[in-house]
């Protein structure tokens, strides 16, 4: 998944639960489902942004290394701007692009 190029806001949106849990029937199944998503999505950005500034860890103490480094500044203010997990999240599950199933209603079904 390429959270950096997704079309989600930036900002907080107001949404009508209603019409957005109509595909589930259920208001808190939908939240359900986008929590669970959004858990992947910030676990899967903690992942990469500690990849990206385990490169300019430093294991031993110098002088010279105690001052900012600016490129994990960069690469720390890059990841503050993007959408928050839960705003990618929200827009997958409208845009149709998350997958889910419950397991109880499917034993209903049969």
């Amino acid at each position: 998944m390429d959270y950096k190029k997704s079309n989600a806001p930036t900002n907080t949106v107001t949404r009508d639960m209603i019409a957005l849990s109509e595909d589930t029937g259920n208001v808190y199944e939908t939240v359900c489902i986008i929590g669970k998503r959004a858990n992947q999505i910030a676990v899967e950005m903690k992942a990469d942004l500690e990849k990206k500034l385990q490169e300019f860890a430093s294991y031993n103490d110098n002088l010279e290394e105690v001052f900012e480094n600016r490129e994990q500044i960069e690469i720390s203010k890059y990841y503050e701007k993007l959408p928050k997990p839960t705003l990618i999240a929200t827009q997958e599950y409208i845009e149709g692009k998350i997958y889910y199933k419950n397991p109880a209603k499917e034993k209903e079904n049969l």
